[in-house]
């Protein structure tokens, strides 16, 4: 097979993989459903709240493998939220159960061809990079049998005395101008800081953290940080693509600490899919800037309670 022919291959592949995982997105927006909000704690569902984890190297999945995962643990009615290749779980000295099918994540990264590296270096420029989309197959612990019980056993959820202080203490810690007024939740760009209503105006104490998150997400795209497109006036696609980040932003950071995550712009949901349905790498993208942003807010975490958690991996 010639090189162009295998870049073509590859392009078309990755196109694909693309366009697959956002039409599922798409699926489950049209019909209501959120990606990023699961009904964790519920009767009907087995696993409790966690970030998807592998059981392996137990570094935690980020980006769009999240809502993959959390999909697929909702799916199939899997008891826990640690995954394992079909290899690793033969390292572990256990193996894959016969007839159990695997779950489909992704791993993107860019790359350099040899030829872009000469002409650039001739040029005296950068070289580019082209993206690529690679697909694997990880299995949940429940379809694997002889794991030793320490890689088998379930994540342990915080205590619920816990969760608000961590996430008060979270919230300090970014050293955010933080300011507690006013009727709504907004984070001002121009002037750099986050403003939420006082406590008592939400009728769920929690809903509060929730709101912080989400616009501390806001907060981690400024230029001097992870410099994000702030620029969009409300309605424009760029505004849809920021809020979608924020979204699940809050929402991976709500999980890590134990908070059940929920929608809290369910009106901008037809706004989302008009950005989705016209680039099938949007979805991707702002999942991976997701998991940027909720990294960046959780390395704010005292060191103690910041190795709980551990760091992502697969960004896609």
């Amino acid at each position: 097979m010639s090189g162009h022919t295998a870049r073509v291959r590859a392009g078309n592949d990755r196109t694909s993989l693309y366009t697959e995982i956002t039409d599922k997105i798409i699926a489950e927006l049209e019909v209501g459903r959120i990606p990023w909000v699961q009904p964790w704690g519920t009767a009907a569902i087995k696993a409790p709240l966690a970030m998807p984890r592998n059981a392996s190297t137990q570094r935690g999945y980020s980006g769009i493998n999240v809502l993959i995962l959390w999909g697929a643990v909702i799916e199939h009615g899997f008891s826990g939220q640690s995954w394992l290749t079909f290899r690793q779980a033969l390292g572990l000295g256990g193996h894959v159960r016969k007839g159990e099918r695997g779950t489909t994540v992704v791993y993107a990264d860019r790359f350099t061809p040899d030829d872009e590296r000469r002409r650039a270096a001739e040029a005296g420029e950068e070289p580019g990079a082209i993206p690529f989309l690679k697909r694997f197959t990880v299995f949940n612990t429940d379809q694997c049998d002889g794991l030793p019980d320490d890689v088998a056993a379930l994540v342990v959820p915080p205590p619920p005395g816990q969760i608000e202080p961590r996430a008060e203490a979270l919230i300090a810690a970014t050293g955010a101008d933080f300011r507690i007024g006013g009727a709504h939740a907004y984070y001002n760009m121009a002037r750099d800081f986050v403003q939420v209503p006082p406590p008592a105006a939400y009728f769920e104490p929690i809903n509060w953290h929730r709101t912080a998150f989400h616009e501390l997400g806001h907060w981690t795209g400024q230029a001097s940080r992870l410099n994000r497109d702030h620029s969009g006036s409300f309605g424009s696609k760029s505004y849809a693509r920021e809020e979608l980040v924020a979204e699940m932003a809050g929402a991976f950071v709500c999980a890590s600490l134990g908070i059940v995550p929920t929608v809290r712009h369910a009106d901008y949901i037809g706004s989302w899919l008009e950005v989705l349905r016209e680039d099938n790498r949007a979805v991707v993208r702002a999942a991976s800037a997701a998991s940027k942003a909720a990294d960046f807010l959780l390395g704010f975490l005292p060191p103690a309670i910041h190795s709980v958690f551990g760091s992502s991996e697969e960004a896609a």
